[in-house]
């Protein structure tokens, strides 16, 4: 689902509303869930985006899924069924965790290589990554077989593409020129 300026507006005054009841974690937490849940159920996803679908539907559904969900993001529910947004759920989410990182000095560092990476690869890329940036890090991995081998860091802006595709691109460009 794609981020819109609402779904920023709406991530932004949720933040505010936790930080000032002292439950940010918690709302974040629930805000991972959600996307989580979204992502990996596409009849949740369909239902949600749904326009025949009543709102007080959406709202009943989505309180009873997320159950042991804090106050305010039952709040959020119940604004999005005043307001007829639930569409926008999936952005809302990513928006808070993305603004409760940004909150707390976390960093994501994006690692994409050919196959999963196992915990080791996982701690040293991480005590490597923690040299190039003063804020806490943390790793997420992308898996894309194209890249063939090697890995792609992206902290940010900066972005280090050390993959063989690329290599094997680089060394194509100098042989045809």
């Amino acid at each position: 689902m794609a981020s819109t300026r609402a779904a920023i507006r709406y991530a932004k005054a949720i933040l505010d509303l936790a930080n000032s009841k002292g439950v940010a974690e918690a709302v974040n937490n629930d805000m991972k869930s959600i996307v989580s849940a979204i992502e990996t159920n596409e009849e949740l996803r369909t239902f949600i985006l749904n326009p025949t679908t009543k709102a007080e539907v959406k709202e009943g559904a989505l309180l009873e899924v997320f159950s042991n969900a804090n106050g305010v993001t039952k709040g959020l529910f119940r604004l999005l069924f005043e307001n007829k947004r639930f569409e926008i759920l999936d952005a809302i989410a990513l928006g808070y965790n993305k603004l409760f990182d940004e909150n707390q000095g976390v960093e994501v560092a994006k690692v994409t290589t050919a196959i999963p990476m196992d915990a080791a690869l996982e701690a040293k890329v991480l005590a490597k990554v923690a040299t190039l940036s003063d804020k806490k890090i943390t790793i997420e991995n992308i898996v894309d077989p194209s890249i063939i081998g090697g890995f792609i860091l992206r902290i940010g802006d900066n972005q280090y593409n050390a993959s063989v595709a690329n290599r094997l691109q680089v060394l194509k460009r100098e042989l045809s020129n």
